[in-house]
């Protein structure tokens, strides 16, 4: 019996070490959008294996993080543009008004940064700014934690 767990548990190891990225990616889409969750265990998951560059672990996070971030700037579009009625509205609307594009770069920060995201959609911010600065913000957070786990700071 212990012999068929230990099998089992050795498939599921290679299965997740072979899909690493895949989660790594899935998991920082998830948590980008406005689903709960944190891509940052994942992260450190994938950077814990030793399998992968962090350059590469970088960059599958980010675009992961980035794309559902994304996402939640389409979502917003599909919300009618109501600016007129800013007392109803949420502190990510007032941060867009008054910083403009540079808000997005916090579009990391947890509770904030998935509104922020909605709210550019709702606005009608330009899509292609707007993704570049989404994706520079989570590359920064993602080269500081992959810095940390190694020591860096």
């Amino acid at each position: 019996m212990t012999e068929f767990f230990s099998t089992l548990f050795s498939e599921v190891a290679l299965w997740f070490s072979d899909s690493a990225l895949w989660v790594l990616f899935i998991t920082g889409f998830l948590s980008a959008t406005l689903l709960p969750g944190g891509s940052e265990a994942g992260l450190i998951a994938t950077l814990s294996l030793d399998i992968y560059s962090p350059t590469w672990i970088i960059m599958v996070a980010t675009i992961g993080n980035t794309l559902g971030g994304m996402t939640n700037y389409l979502i917003g579009l599909w919300i009618p543009n109501r600016t007129e009625s800013e007392k109803h509205g949420h502190k990510a609307i007032g941060y867009l008004k008054k910083y403009g594009y540079w808000s997005l770069l916090f579009s990391w920060l947890p509770v904030i940064g998935d509104p922020l995201c909605l709210a550019a959609g709702w606005l009608r911010m330009n899509f292609w700014l707007s993704t570049l600065l989404v994706l520079i913000g989570k590359a920064v957070r993602y080269c500081v934690l992959t810095a940390l786990f190694y020591g860096f700071f």
